[in-house]
């Protein structure tokens, strides 16, 4: 009996201690944190003076903060009030400029990057072209698409020079069915989204079967969406379709042979881009001679 009530003892000793490791744990991860909050806390005298500068600047005064060049170059508080325009001194005049060179450069190569991103996408856009005309010029159908590049991506317009569509008719000739066949073939391995433009031309006639333009072009839309997706197994997530009537001319209506051009579809590769990258699209593509 002796011993279990010594053995107990002991262990209830034992036991009694083992505070003191979670305690000198707790006491070594305040200490680290006491440190990086130390380590956080050290201002940067030169960003601190830049900061005070950009303030200046931002009130139309010379210096709003007056005392030390940082709050923390003396004990205590130091006192902040406005002060008249004019009264800064020559060294807040250069950190003014010091800032404002900065704030330059760092836009010109915002400017820079977005161009860079932007003449990338166009190169990839036009290889996409590429592609899309040598299989046409194979299946000698080279003359029944015309390509541009805006804003919103690559641009594959499916004119009329060869009857894709017969006249006041929303079905695809057969010609037509072998052009879309064809870019199908470039188009459905690639990751962009497709939206599928219908138009008209600009003749003042009522279309034969449809009450007016935007019926027919939005029928022609629908017309080569649905055959992308139930004959040539394009995903329906990728595909939208629009209409816009006889508004947006592929060419000059008053030029002869434009009515047979404006009619048509555009089936237009969506880029992806962020929208200053897409801004720069037609731009970059003109200035390479592609548009």
């Amino acid at each position: 009996m002796a011993r279990r009530k010594k053995r107990e003892i002991e262990e209830e000793h034992e036991n009694h201690e083992r505070w003191m490791v979670t305690y000198a744990d707790m006491v070594t991860l305040l200490m680290v944190l006491f440190i990086v909050m130390f380590a956080m806390g050290q201002t940067d005298k030169d960003r601190f003076d830049q900061l005070k500068a950009g303030l200046s600047a931002g009130f139309g005064q010379e210096s709003v903060i007056r005392g030390g060049s940082s709050t923390l170059s003396s004990s205590g508080s130091t006192a902040i009030d406005a002060a008249a325009p004019g009264s800064g001194d020559s060294l807040d005049a250069a950190q003014q400029e010091a800032v404002t060179r900065e704030v330059e450069r760092q836009a010109l190569l915002r400017t820079q990057r977005t161009h860079a991103e932007a003449e990338a996408e166009v190169t990839r856009l036009l290889a996409i072209r590429d592609d899309v005309r040598k299989r046409l010029e194979i299946e000698g159908l080279g003359e029944d698409v015309v390509t541009t590049i805006d804003r919103r991506g690559l641009v594959i317009s499916l004119v009329s020079r060869h009857v894709v569509f017969e006249a006041h008719s929303a079905e695809l000739t057969g010609r037509g069915a072998k052009v879309v066949r064809t870019l199908a073939k470039v188009l459905r391995p690639i990751p962009d989204d497709l939206e599928i433009d219908g138009h008209t031309n600009q003749v003042k006639v009522q279309p034969k079967y449809y009450a007016t333009d935007w019926d027919l072009s939005s029928a022609r839309a629908v017309t080569v969406l649905r055959y992308l997706q139930e004959d040539l197994g394009f995903k329906g997530e990728r595909l939208t379709a629009a209409a816009f009537g006889h508004e947006k001319p592929l060419i000059d209506p008053k030029k002869a042979g434009s009515q047979r051009i404006n009619k048509r579809v555009d089936i237009v590769v969506l880029s992806s881009s962020a929208a200053e990258i897409r801004a720069q699209l037609e731009q970059v593509a003109k200035e390479r001679g592609e548009n």
